[in-house]
Protein backbone atom coordinates (compact mmCIF):
# COMPACT_ATOMS: atom_id res chain seq x y z
CA UNK A 1 0.00 0.00 0.00
CA UNK A 2 2.76 2.46 0.91
CA UNK A 3 4.86 1.70 -2.19
CA UNK A 4 1.91 1.80 -4.59
CA UNK A 5 -0.07 4.79 -3.29
CA UNK A 6 0.92 6.53 -0.06
CA UNK A 7 4.56 7.17 -1.01
CA UNK A 8 3.61 9.27 -4.07
CA UNK A 9 1.05 11.30 -2.12
CA UNK A 10 3.57 11.91 0.66
CA UNK A 11 6.24 12.90 -1.87
CA UNK A 12 3.99 15.49 -3.51
CA UNK A 13 2.84 16.99 -0.21
CA UNK A 14 6.33 17.30 1.30
CA UNK A 15 7.85 18.64 -1.94
CA UNK A 16 5.21 21.36 -2.21
CA UNK A 17 5.60 22.33 1.45
CA UNK A 18 9.39 22.29 1.13
CA UNK A 19 9.38 24.64 -1.85
CA UNK A 20 7.11 27.08 -0.05
CA UNK A 21 9.19 27.10 3.14
CA UNK A 22 12.54 27.33 1.34
CA UNK A 23 11.46 29.92 -1.26
CA UNK A 24 13.30 32.88 0.41
CA UNK A 25 16.56 30.89 0.56
CA UNK A 26 16.09 29.62 -2.99
CA UNK A 27 15.63 33.18 -4.24
CA UNK A 28 18.95 34.17 -2.62
CA UNK A 29 20.74 31.20 -4.22
CA UNK A 30 19.19 31.91 -7.64
CA UNK A 31 20.42 35.52 -7.54
CA UNK A 32 23.94 34.43 -6.51
CA UNK A 33 24.21 31.70 -9.14
CA UNK A 34 22.76 33.94 -11.86
CA UNK A 35 25.59 36.39 -11.19
CA UNK A 36 28.30 33.71 -10.99
CA UNK A 37 27.15 31.74 -14.05
CA UNK A 38 26.38 34.50 -16.54
CA UNK A 39 22.61 34.35 -16.09
CA UNK A 40 22.32 30.55 -15.80
CA UNK A 41 21.30 29.51 -12.26
CA UNK A 42 19.84 26.13 -13.25
CA UNK A 43 21.26 22.95 -14.73
CA UNK A 44 19.11 20.59 -16.80
CA UNK A 45 20.18 17.10 -17.83
CA UNK A 46 18.48 13.96 -19.12
CA UNK A 47 18.39 11.16 -16.56
CA UNK A 48 16.66 7.75 -16.58
CA UNK A 49 13.77 7.35 -14.16
CA UNK A 50 11.48 4.45 -13.34
CA UNK A 51 11.73 1.71 -16.00
CA UNK A 52 14.53 3.71 -17.63
CA UNK A 53 12.23 6.45 -18.94
CA UNK A 54 14.20 9.66 -19.55
CA UNK A 55 13.33 13.00 -17.94
CA UNK A 56 15.08 16.32 -17.41
CA UNK A 57 16.50 16.60 -13.91
CA UNK A 58 16.64 20.13 -12.46
CA UNK A 59 19.54 21.22 -10.25
CA UNK A 60 21.26 24.44 -9.32
CA UNK A 61 24.23 25.09 -11.60
CA UNK A 62 27.37 24.99 -9.43
CA UNK A 63 29.93 25.17 -12.25
CA UNK A 64 30.45 27.81 -14.91
CA UNK A 65 30.99 27.08 -18.63
CA UNK A 66 34.60 28.25 -18.97
CA UNK A 67 36.53 26.54 -21.78
CA UNK A 68 40.16 26.15 -22.75
CA UNK A 69 41.82 27.56 -25.87
CA UNK A 70 40.52 24.61 -27.94
CA UNK A 71 36.91 25.12 -26.87
CA UNK A 72 36.72 22.20 -24.44
CA UNK A 73 35.25 22.66 -20.99
CA UNK A 74 37.80 23.06 -18.22
CA UNK A 75 38.00 20.32 -15.54
CA UNK A 76 35.17 20.31 -13.00
CA UNK A 77 37.39 21.55 -10.18
CA UNK A 78 38.37 24.64 -12.17
CA UNK A 79 34.77 25.49 -13.07
CA UNK A 80 33.31 25.30 -9.56
CA UNK A 81 32.40 28.81 -8.45
CA UNK A 82 32.69 30.01 -4.86
CA UNK A 83 28.94 30.10 -4.38
CA UNK A 84 28.77 26.80 -6.27
CA UNK A 85 31.07 25.18 -3.71
CA UNK A 86 28.85 26.46 -0.91
CA UNK A 87 25.67 25.28 -2.63
CA UNK A 88 27.19 21.85 -3.30
CA UNK A 89 28.58 21.39 0.23
CA UNK A 90 25.23 22.27 1.79
CA UNK A 91 23.38 20.08 -0.76
CA UNK A 92 21.26 23.07 -1.81
CA UNK A 93 21.98 22.13 -5.44
CA UNK A 94 19.54 19.23 -5.02
CA UNK A 95 16.56 21.35 -3.88
CA UNK A 96 15.21 22.22 -7.39
CA UNK A 97 14.56 18.49 -7.83
CA UNK A 98 11.50 19.03 -5.65
CA UNK A 99 9.97 20.23 -8.94
CA UNK A 100 10.75 16.81 -10.46
CA UNK A 101 9.00 15.25 -7.45
CA UNK A 102 5.92 17.43 -8.00
CA UNK A 103 5.85 16.29 -11.65
CA UNK A 104 5.95 12.64 -10.56
CA UNK A 105 9.32 11.99 -12.22
CA UNK A 106 11.16 11.51 -8.95
CA UNK A 107 10.57 10.55 -5.34
CA UNK A 108 12.03 12.19 -2.27
CA UNK A 109 13.80 8.92 -1.49
CA UNK A 110 15.06 6.31 -3.95
CA UNK A 111 18.15 5.40 -6.00
CA UNK A 112 19.81 8.51 -7.40
CA UNK A 113 19.14 9.02 -11.15
CA UNK A 114 22.43 8.62 -13.01
CA UNK A 115 23.53 9.42 -16.57
CA UNK A 116 21.65 7.78 -19.48
CA UNK A 117 24.88 6.50 -21.05
CA UNK A 118 25.28 4.20 -18.06
CA UNK A 119 22.12 2.25 -18.95
CA UNK A 120 23.89 -0.08 -21.36
CA UNK A 121 26.66 -0.72 -18.82
CA UNK A 122 24.47 -2.11 -16.02
CA UNK A 123 24.21 -5.78 -15.20
CA UNK A 124 20.71 -7.22 -14.77
CA UNK A 125 21.19 -6.93 -11.02
CA UNK A 126 22.25 -3.26 -11.17
CA UNK A 127 19.41 -2.43 -13.54
CA UNK A 128 16.91 -3.30 -10.80
CA UNK A 129 17.50 0.19 -9.41
CA UNK A 130 15.04 1.38 -12.10
CA UNK A 131 12.15 -0.63 -10.69
CA UNK A 132 11.22 2.38 -8.53
CA UNK A 133 11.22 6.14 -9.09
CA UNK A 134 14.65 7.72 -8.49
CA UNK A 135 15.11 9.87 -5.42
CA UNK A 136 16.72 13.10 -4.27
CA UNK A 137 18.40 11.05 -1.56
CA UNK A 138 18.65 7.33 -1.00
CA UNK A 139 20.14 4.40 0.89
CA UNK A 140 23.47 4.73 -0.95
CA UNK A 141 23.67 8.45 -0.14
CA UNK A 142 23.34 7.92 3.62
CA UNK A 143 25.88 5.10 3.45
CA UNK A 144 28.71 6.99 1.82
CA UNK A 145 27.34 9.08 -1.06
CA UNK A 146 30.20 9.95 -3.46
CA UNK A 147 32.84 8.52 -1.12
CA UNK A 148 31.98 4.86 -1.88
CA UNK A 149 32.59 2.72 -4.98
CA UNK A 150 30.08 2.28 -7.79
CA UNK A 151 29.65 -1.37 -6.85
CA UNK A 152 28.73 -0.43 -3.29
CA UNK A 153 26.28 2.19 -4.53
CA UNK A 154 24.49 -0.29 -6.76
CA UNK A 155 24.36 -2.89 -3.98
CA UNK A 156 22.72 -0.32 -1.70
CA UNK A 157 20.31 0.79 -4.45
CA UNK A 158 19.10 -2.72 -5.20
CA UNK A 159 18.84 -3.53 -1.49
CA UNK A 160 16.58 -0.48 -1.11
CA UNK A 161 14.35 -1.64 -3.98
CA UNK A 162 13.84 -4.96 -2.23
CA UNK A 163 13.21 -3.47 1.22
CA UNK A 164 11.28 -0.26 0.40
CA UNK A 165 8.99 0.71 3.28
CA UNK A 166 7.73 3.76 5.14
CA UNK A 167 10.03 3.09 8.11
CA UNK A 168 13.08 2.72 5.84
CA UNK A 169 12.24 5.97 4.03
CA UNK A 170 11.83 7.71 7.38
CA UNK A 171 15.22 6.41 8.51
CA UNK A 172 16.87 7.60 5.28
CA UNK A 173 15.23 11.03 5.65
CA UNK A 174 16.70 11.62 9.12
CA UNK A 175 20.09 10.15 8.19
CA UNK A 176 20.15 12.53 5.20
CA UNK A 177 19.61 15.51 7.49
CA UNK A 178 22.55 14.32 9.59
CA UNK A 179 24.76 13.88 6.50
CA UNK A 180 23.92 17.37 5.25
CA UNK A 181 24.69 18.94 8.62
CA UNK A 182 28.09 17.27 8.94
CA UNK A 183 28.75 17.51 5.17
CA UNK A 184 29.91 13.92 4.73
CA UNK A 185 30.73 12.21 1.42
CA UNK A 186 30.22 15.18 -0.88
CA UNK A 187 33.11 14.30 -3.18
CA UNK A 188 35.42 11.39 -3.79
CA UNK A 189 38.99 11.81 -2.62
CA UNK A 190 41.00 14.34 -4.68
CA UNK A 191 38.11 15.10 -7.08
CA UNK A 192 35.49 17.85 -7.36
CA UNK A 193 32.80 15.39 -8.35
CA UNK A 194 32.40 11.63 -8.44
CA UNK A 195 34.32 9.54 -10.98
CA UNK A 196 32.28 8.33 -14.01
CA UNK A 197 30.95 4.78 -14.09
CA UNK A 198 32.81 2.70 -16.69
CA UNK A 199 30.98 -0.60 -16.42
CA UNK A 200 31.72 -3.82 -14.58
Amino acid sequence: MYKAYFKKILDFSIALLGLLILSPLLLFVIIGLTTANNGKPFFFQLRPGKKGRLFNIIKFKTMNDKKDSEGALLPDGERLTKIGIFVRKTSLDEIPQLLNVLKGEMSLIGPRPLLPQYLELYSDFQNRRHEVRPGITGWAQVNGRNAISWEQKFDYDVWYVGHLSFMLDLKIFFLTLKKVLVREGINTENTATTEPFKGN
